[in-house]
């Protein structure tokens, strides 16, 4: 019963804001404030450079893992184990610790899907890689990876739960890159 606890704890990791915690310390402005308003790699990007996106980027995926991997040692039920992935991109999105109001969730989803299976995240980076070479176009790139990964994860892990919280995650993604869409569809994303 106790490995239930994985659950609320992947949430508050996952709470953990690796832009706005990288920016304090580096003496940047807060993200929200700045560029985009978003708390990711990319704005980070912006405001930093490449230094303190990669670091907000590593951060960001390692709280997607890190919940993920220790639920795997701990041998829980593929059930529990999606749903320690679930909240912990949850606690990405809608972080406790700043007002709900987090990030996209690219970094912590491919975290997640790294935990769920090395392979499964490595055809998530793979397929962003590969789309973001050909368009330069980091959201497009993101949203590709986003849409194939439950595809990816039914044929990798074949576990109807890693499927679905695979499948939750792209449609949450989704929502939460609208505006990135709506820019796209528009031909003003760059």
């Amino acid at each position: 019963m106790i490995q239930w606890l994985l659950v609320p704890v992947a949430y508050l990791v996952g709470s953990i804001s690796s832009a706005i915690i990288i920016c304090r310390l580096l003496g940047l402005p807060d993200p929200r404030g700045q560029g985009s308003g978003n708390p990711g790699a990319t704005n980070v990007m912006r405001i930093g450079g490449k230094k303190a996106a990669a670091t907000t980027l590593a951060g960001d995926l390692l709280k997607g893992l890190i919940p993920v991997y220790i639920a795997k040692l701990l041998e829980v039920p593929a059930e529990l184990l999606a749903l320690t992935g679930l909240a912990a991109f949850l606690g990405h999105l809608y972080p406790v610790f700043f007002g709900f109001k987090g990030g996209k969730g690219v970094a912590t989803s491919m975290g997640v899907l790294l935990g769920f299976s090395w392979v499964l995240g490595v055809a998530f980076m793979a397929t962003w890689l590969l789309i973001y070479k050909a368009g330069k176009i980091s959201s497009l790139s993101a949203l590709v990876a986003s849409i194939l990964s439950p595809v990816y994860a039914w044929f990798i892990v074949g576990n109807i739960s890693i499927v679905a919280v695979s499948l939750v995650m792209t449609l949450l993604l989704l929502w939460r890159h609208k505006s990135n869409i709506q820019r796209l569809l528009a031909g003003e994303e760059g």
